[in-house]
């Protein structure tokens, strides 16, 4: 299998180094500093304390890299928009896209599983605020694409190097639901490599459960600079988290994605986790793009159009994103 992958940060850098060293063929899109690393000195990723590299093919031209079997996009959200245009010299008639990728994918809401009460045309409409005018959609139509929740932590400290925190588990799943060869065949390339990598049968349901957990948690790092455990630790904050997931359950039910816990389960799940910096936070004290738009106004968005009222989730949007303005990480 051919893959390639787009975007070498923190996940991106993961997964091509690890299945570059299973012995796949595995070639990269990237630029700047990054690409300069990768080329002169490898993918240098730390595990458990110990770093190996792997060397992929890289570049910035996805011509130069030609037709792939999969394509494995992992770019923040901003990024993508403009980047979406020039990804078709990696794609044959058969090719696979797999984003893994934070937040509300772009093809969210093209499978028309929204529930009964409000009418497929309202809902099945590109998401502006993570795919504005439908450039995405056009670019990576539904038919090729295999949703993907990613579930662990690393980090990124220079361009090229990975360090991995911890988790391991990938799920992975059609858009529409159910089993299907190719979702077996990309999860068993995915566990060669060494990730826990696990078929859904309804991926949707795994990304807005792992989006109820990170539409809080992650905004409110970047905001306040404080890891989980203090955000968690902070009574006042606390309940305010508990009211916006609220609010984000009860969209999730009326698009097929019922939630069964209770926020407070998922905090004591969250606790566990101990103290770490949410990839938001490490964004925002990097001085990079936050992912706002796919994880905060895309729920935002989707409420709208269920005319679900969010105060706590509009809150949410209203201060980080103008937090992020002011500093310069989302645009005006």
């Amino acid at each position: 299998m051919k893959i390639a992958v787009v975007g070498l940060g923190a996940v991106g850098g993961l997964i091509a180094a690890r299945l570059a060293n299973t012995g796949c063929a595995v070639s990269a899109l990237a630029r700047g500093a990054t690409l300069d690393a990768v080329r002169e000195r490898g993918l240098r990723v730390t595990m458990d304390g110990n770093e190996r590299v792997a060397q992929v093919r890289a570049s910035d031209d996805a011509t130069a890299l030609g037709p792939q079997d999969l394509v494995v996009i992992a770019l923040k959200g901003p990024a993508l928009v403009d980047a979406a245009r020039g990804l078709a010299p990696l794609l044959h008639p058969a090719t696979i896209v797999l984003p893994a990728m934070n937040g509300v994918p772009w093809w969210f809401l093209q499978t028309g599983r929204v529930g009964d009460v409000t009418p497929p045309s309202a809902m099945t409409a590109p998401l502006e605020s993570v795919d504005p005018g439908g450039g995405i959609g056009a670019a990576l139509p539904l038919a090729r694409i295999l949703g993907c929740v990613v579930h662990l932590t690393c980090s990124s400290p220079a361009p090229g190097v990975i360090q991995h925190g911890f988790g391991n588990r990938l799920i992975v799943g059609e858009p529409s639901g159910g089993a299907s060869e190719r979702t077996r065949e990309v999860c068993a390339v995915l566990a060669e490599a060494g990730f826990s990598a696990e078929p859904s049968a309804d991926i949707r349901a795994d990304i807005w459960y792992k989006l109820w957990g990170n539409l809080t948690t992650n905004p409110i790092s970047a905001l306040t600079g404080a890891t989980t455990d203090r955000i968690l630790d902070d009574h006042l904050v606390c309940a305010f988290m508990l009211r916006a997931m609220a609010e984000a359950a009860q969209i999730g039910a009326r698009i097929g994605c019922p939630i069964a816990q209770t926020g407070e389960d998922r905090i004591v799940v969250t606790r566990q986790l101990g103290a770490f910096r949410t990839s938001m936070l490490q964004d925002a004290q990097a001085g990079r793009a936050l992912e706002i738009d796919a994880i905060v106004t895309a729920v935002h968005e989707i409420g709208g159009r269920l005319g679900i009222d969010t105060p706590n989730i509009g809150a949410l949007l209203g201060l980080t994103r103008l937090m992020a303005r002011q500093r310069g990480l989302y645009p005006a």
